[in-house]
């Protein structure tokens, strides 16, 4: 006998990509929630985040905006950024649930692990950039003005210079979760890694040059926790093991 298949069935491409759908526009909700309650406070954010900058300027000196439209912009741009950051967990919680039916059971357990340290890493990046190499590198700065130079920074040039550190020092921060997931895929192993540490070093080094600004300061001040987050990741590779 002859079974006709039923043409109402869903379509398993159609419903990932319905699925998928939702799960963005959760993560599009949250952001724009999170701005929304923020948007208020959009001056005191933009007086927080350019505060290790203040704190060195010279006396009388003040920060400046160049663009008639600046003071609005600025701030609002800068909580956009902000609400992103602080919607990260729902983002990444919203992909693990997409990805998640996908896995087995001990894989469930380490995926959820990495999702958790990558999440606390990235804020702990940010953390680090704010309170250790901001101070350092703008007192080094303002040192470093030449006589008769007064240093007056506009507030757009300020934001997208930070944005951008903030961006480098939390990704710099996910080495080890990247580690751990490309042993855990059997992409490498721990002893070419331990093999490649020369290389790794170097290649810290040069991702400090091209990631942040021109100063040996910054540079070094990234390059150098690259590096031991990467011997971190190394050293938790052993309690995880091949996936293949």
């Amino acid at each position: 006998m002859i079974v006709t298949p039923k043409l109402d069935q869903p379509m398993p491409l159609v419903s990932h990509l319905t699925e998928l759908r939702t799960r963005l526009l959760r993560c599009v909700a949250a952001i724009f929630l999170i701005f929304a309650g923020l948007f208020s406070f959009a001056q005191q954010i933009y007086t927080l985040v350019s505060a290790p900058l203040r704190e060195h300027l010279p006396a009388n000196a003040t920060m400046i905006a160049t663009d008639v439209a600046s003071p609005f912009l600025t701030p609002f741009k800068l909580t956009m950024i902000v609400s992103l950051f602080l919607a990260m967990p729902v983002i990444l919680q919203q992909i693990w649930g997409f990805v998640a039916p996908g896995l087995y059971r001990h894989e469930k357990r380490i995926a959820i692990a990495l999702l958790v340290s990558s999440i606390l890493l990235f804020y702990a990046g940010m953390a680090f950039a704010y309170f250790l190499v901001f101070p350092l590198m703008f007192s080094f700065f303002a040192a470093a003005t030449p006589e008769g130079v007064s240093m007056m920074t506009d507030i757009a040039s300020y934001l997208d210079f930070v944005m951008t550190l903030f961006f480098a020092f939390g990704a710099a921060f996910e080495i080890p979760v990247a580690v751990v997931l490309l042993v855990w895929l059997g992409v490498v192993d721990v002893h070419y890694l331990k093999k490649i540490r020369p290389y790794v070093i170097i290649g810290c080094f040069v991702a400090g040059m091209v990631l942040t600004p021109p100063d040996i300061f910054s540079q070094t001040l990234l390059a150098v926790p690259m590096w031991l987050l990467f011997e971190l990741g190394v050293l938790s590779c052993g309690l995880v093991r091949s996936r293949q």
